[in-house]
């Protein structure tokens, strides 16, 4: 079983917030793939389905966004899972609006969901899926940017990269993480650019 959990804050105030893109991602993966009901379990809502054959359970933490481990670390536990059984879906301010990035492993890059998850019995090896969403430009201002809704301007992009997330959805089931990565690409293309100024990037 692939444990698919995405990141984001319990509750209808925060549902637009930039930080809950990884809840919207696996709420979209649901949609299209014709997962389950959502319950509760795990200290999260869970849905179960499958996914080109291979079965998935999709997890929204509900402990908010700093003790995500707590409930992703319970599912990989209790199903004795791997790292590279878990993938978890959330935002990145060092990744342009629309781009999108998949890493094994690595440090949390001051992403608090992704520092509570490495520390939990799942480890720091787990998979991630970086959706960009951009950077407000000075680190004083992340909190207040992450934690805000996303402007109506932007819907066309987001919605794209959700699509684009669950429509692939088999190539990261399959382990084929570098082949999904290029895929949802495909399907929402996004211009690279610096995150910090929306400018293309040289590099």
């Amino acid at each position: 079983m692939l444990l698919i959990a995405g990141l984001g804050n319990p509750g209808p105030k925060y549902a637009r917030h930039r930080h809950n893109i990884g809840f919207m991602a696996v709420d979209e993966i649901a949609r299209i793939h014709r997962f389950g009901p959502w319950r509760k379990r795990f200290q999260a809502e869970v849905a179960e389905g499958d996914i080109a054959g291979a079965k998935c359970l999709l997890m929204k933490p509900q402990t908010f966004m700093n003790e995500s481990g707590r409930a992703v670390g319970e599912a990989a536990a209790f199903f004795k899972r791997d790292p590279a059984d878990v993938v978890v879906f959330y935002d990145e301010i060092d990744l342009a609006p629309g781009r999108f990035r998949m890493k094994t492993g690595g440090g949390a890059a001051g992403h608090n969901g992704i520092r509570s998850i490495a520390a939990s019995a799942v480890g720091p090896g787990f998979r991630r899926a970086r959706m960009g969403v951009g950077h407000p430009g000075d680190k004083d201002l992340v909190h207040g940017y992450v934690l805000s809704d996303f402007h109506k301007a932007e819907a066309p992009w987001v919605e794209a990269l959700l699509r684009a997330c669950a429509d692939a959805a088999p190539l990261l089931v399959a382990g084929e993480d570098e082949k999904y990565q290029g895929e949802v690409l495909r399907l929402a293309p996004a211009e690279k650019a610096n995150p910090r100024q929306g400018k293309p990037d040289a590099s």
